[in-house]
Order: C-alpha cells, then sequence, then structure tokens
C-alpha cells in the first residue's frame, strides 16, 4: 500500500468517527414553587443522544419548547447538563468544569436568530471580528485586520462594509456579519439556532446558500437548529425531531420525508408549507389521512 493510499483510508476512517456525539443528555430548569422555598427541577432536555461527522448537517426541529434550543445552548456551554454526555471530538465536554478552554470555544461557534443583539451599534462591525481574533490571540492588529477582511469577503460583504455600523445594514448584512465572526476562527461545528427565521423568504435563501458553500469549502459540521421542517430537509443530511424535550424520531433527511414513522413527524409534514400546487395536495392528503387515522381535527391548510 502506498503513502497515499493510507493518507485516503486515515482520512476515511477519520470522517467515519463522530466530531460530536451526545449520550443521554438530559438538562433540568429550577422552577418556583409557591408554597414552598424550595425550587423544583423540572426536565426540558430528556435523555437525548445524537452525532454529527466532519461535514456533516443534522436538523434538529420542533415546536417552541421543544427543547431544541436549550439542547445547542447545551452544546455550546451556555448551560450544564443535569446528567448525560457531549463529546467533542473524543473529549468529554461536560468534564470541563466552570471554565470552558478557549480550544472548545474556537472549534465550536454560533450563529444566532438576531444578530443585532450580539452587535454593538456605538462600533463598526468589522469590531465584531476583530474582537473574537484577538481574545483568541490571533496575530497582531494588522493580521486580525486582514483575516476579518477576509471572513468579510468569504461570505459576500465588501470590504467597505467592515467599516459601518449595525445600524447602516440590513438584517441580511448583519446576519452575514454574524456568520463571518463565526467562521473567522476557522471552528469545526457551528451551532445555528433559528439562524435565519427572522429574515425574509429571499435573504434566507441566500444566507441557506451561503452555509452550504462554506461547508463545502472548510469541511465544517452544522448543527442546525429550526421550527421549519421543509427549510431544513435541504439542508441537513440527517434530520431529529424533538418534541416535549425529547428525539421522537431520527433519520436521513430523505427517509425522514418519504418514510416518517413517528406521527408527531407526519403531523409536522403535514404542516410544511409547499409552493407548488401538486405538492400542496400532496400535503392536505397527508393531513387528512393522518386526521382520519388518529381521530384528530385537521391543520389548517397552509
Amino acid at each position: 500500500m502506498s503513502l497515499d493510499q493510507a493518507a485516503v483510508i486515515d482520512s476515511e476512517e477519520l470522517m467515519m468517527h463522530p466530531l460530536l456525539c451526545v449520550r443521554d443528555l438530559t438538562i433540568s430548569y429550577d422552577l418556583p414553587q409557591a408554597l414552598s422555598l424550595r425550587p423544583k427541577r423540572v426536565p426540558v432536555v430528556k435523555n437525548v443522544s445524537f452525532d454529527i461527522r466532519p461535514g456533516e448537517t443534522l436538523g434538529l426541529v420542533g415546536e417552541s419548547g421543544s427543547g431544541k434550543s436549550t439542547t445547542g445552548r447545551a452544546i455550546l456551554r451556555l448551560l450544564d447538563p443535569a446528567s448525560g454526555s457531549i463529546e467533542f471530538d473524543g473529549v468529554e465536554v461536560t468534564a470541563f468544569g466552570r471554565r470552558t478552554p478557549l480550544s472548545y470555544r474556537r472549534d465550536v461557534q454560533a450563529v444566532f436568530q438576531d444578530p443585532s443583539t450580539s452587535l454593538n451599534p456605538r462600533q463598526p462591525v468589522s469590531m465584531a471580528v476583530t474582537t473574537i481574533l484577538r481574545r483568541h490571540g490571533v496575530g497582531n492588529r494588522a493580521q486580525r485586520d486582514r483575516r476579518a477582511a477576509e471572513a468579510f469577503e468569504h461570505v459576500g460583504l465588501q470590504r467597505m462594509h467592515l467599516d459601518r455600523y449595525p445600524g447602516e445594514l440590513s438584517g441580511g448584512q448583519q446576519q452575514r456579519v454574524a456568520i463571518a465572526r463565526a467562521i473567522a476562527l476557522r471552528p469545526r461545528l457551528i451551532v445555528c439556532d433559528e439562524a435565519t427565521s427572522a429574515l425574509d423568504l429571499s435573504t434566507r435563501g441566500q444566507i441557506i446558500e451561503l452555509l452550504g458553500d462554506l461547508q463545502v469549502e472548510t469541511g465544517v459540521s452544522y448543527l442546525f437548529i429550526a421550527h421549519d421542517l421543509g427549510l431544513v430537509r435541504h439542508f441537513s443530511d440527517h434530520i431529529a425531531v424533538m418534541r416535549s424535550g425529547e428525539i421522537v424520531e431520527l433519520a436521513s433527511a430523505n427517509d425522514l420525508f418519504e418514510r416518517p414513522e413517528h406521527p408527531y413527524t407526519r403531523k409536522l409534514l403535514g404542516a410544511t408549507p409547499e409552493d407548488h400546487p401538486r405538492g400542496r395536495e400532496e400535503r392536505r392528503r397527508v393531513r387528512r389521512a393522518f386526521a382520519s387515522a388518529h381521530g384528530e381535527g385537521l391543520i389548517p391548510d397552509v
């Protein structure tokens, strides 16, 4: 076997191993009790398990309050799990304690729903990128400025945008700044938490296309959290459906849409908008069949 063949095999074996491995993750919140000084611990995420491999996208979908964003925040180390395991590249993340290594902060980045909340209105948007680069000890000032400009170009923003303030940019441009900040550190995983839900349809499509191009170019993995199954289908390799803090179905994107197994998944699919008239009629047929089989009222047409 040649050295080149061995390198290809090693690379393939590496791709087979999960980059992120979540097992039996449980997260609880403390809720105050009216007649007791001791708060009640209520699990909001229960025994969630999934893997994300290098260069793959896992779509995590469900209604509001299903626990999908809470799961993402635990992976980002913004919440401490009550039990379970989160491994990143073979390292147990939940064993970090209170201090999270900068290397993990660098490798796992986030893009949230509203970019304006994380952009300082009194600073040029370039500082959103250069500040995080300085925090991670990347180069000198000139090198950080150069990398910020490269990140902006990577997400389709021109160099003139570096000196703009958040209020001078559209919502789509602000979200591109948030993505530029996320990729500037060259992460291996990006948690996208409703990253496109606040955008109009045309801008949403542009951002999805941008994220896909970045994945092809850099091999980054995504945890893509959303409530829109139709959007997630075209962007994800696998989809996990959450309901009441639990994953009720996990399958490849094609299998989930063509052969959904759980009633809740079929219900979500029945409520997914479809632009083509034939697609709309098929969705209506699915809704009618589901309602008839389960004795429920129809979900309104969308």
